[in-house]
């Protein structure tokens, strides 16, 4: 007589599938969680936020070191500087509501030089909602301490950029 061996079924039970897909389903939420695309994009755009504003200092204090320390103007006028005294957008918009400063056309007193392309090769906007009507980015001269500061109020993730030269 011969006896018949059963065979021991060698695959996995529906309780250890279902457990193998829990730890899959957590260890991928851990890792999404951690990459967070959509945090990083925001960061990336807060880094070129703040390598604008450099930028735009750097051009207008290149400017004024060539001008005798006189910012650019836009009004043409040898004795008085248009220069924005408080917080005002950049950009080519001139009607309300935005009243921009238009820094891609400001000149020397005499009207002779540009800032852009001369000092910049354009002025920057806003990766997120500018563009050359309003830069979204804003500047100003302080009278007290005769430092420009240049700000990107646009900013995300609750960052605060500007940058004061």
């Amino acid at each position: 007589m011969t006896k018949v061996k059963k065979a021991i079924g060698g695959g996995f039970t529906l309780i250890e599938l279902l457990v193998v897909i829990g730890i899959i389903g957590i260890l991928a939420a851990v890792v999404i969680a951690a990459v967070n695309p959509g945090r990083q994009f925001a960061e990336a755009r807060n880094t070129q936020r703040r390598a604008d504003l450099y930028q735009l200092t750097n051009g207008i204090y290149q400017f004024a070191a060539e001008h005798n320390g006189n910012l650019p103007d836009t009004d043409g006028v040898d004795t008085t500087s248009n220069f924005p005294g408080a917080a005002t957008c950049i950009g080519t918009s001139t009607g309300a509501p935005d009243n921009c400063f238009n820094l891609a056309a400001a000149t020397n007193a005499a009207g002779l030089e540009v800032i852009v392309p001369t000092y910049m090769a354009a002025v920057p906007y806003d990766p997120s909602v500018g563009s050359t009507g309003n830069a979204s980015y804003t500047i100003f001269l302080d009278a007290t301490t005769g430092r420009i500061t240049a700000a990107a109020p646009g900013a995300e993730l609750g960052a605060i950029i500007s940058v004061t030269r």
